[in-house]
């Protein structure tokens, strides 16, 4: 199984809507608010500038689709 780290902020609805669609579908995941000083750190590293973004093993997804979430977690 591979881990998964999800980058949100608060008030963001693409965020709200990977959340959801990870808890529906059982799979674990770190949730990681890039307001924090951690969050903001991990996602400067990652080169991101926006949320909602995913880390799936070694690979990096910026945005939310669920098709293309699908595709990376079972590749």
């Amino acid at each position: 199984m591979k881990r998964v780290v999800l980058y949100v902020k608060d008030k963001c609805p693409h965020c709200k809507d990977a959340q959801r669609y990870l808890d529906s579908k059982k799979i674990p995941y770190r949730l990681c608010n890039a307001k924090m000083q951690r969050g903001r750190k991990e996602l400067d590293a990652i080169g991101a500038r926006s949320v909602p973004v995913l880390k799936v093993g070694d690979r990096i997804m910026i945005g939310w689709n669920p098709g293309n979430f699908d595709k990376l977690y079972r590749s």
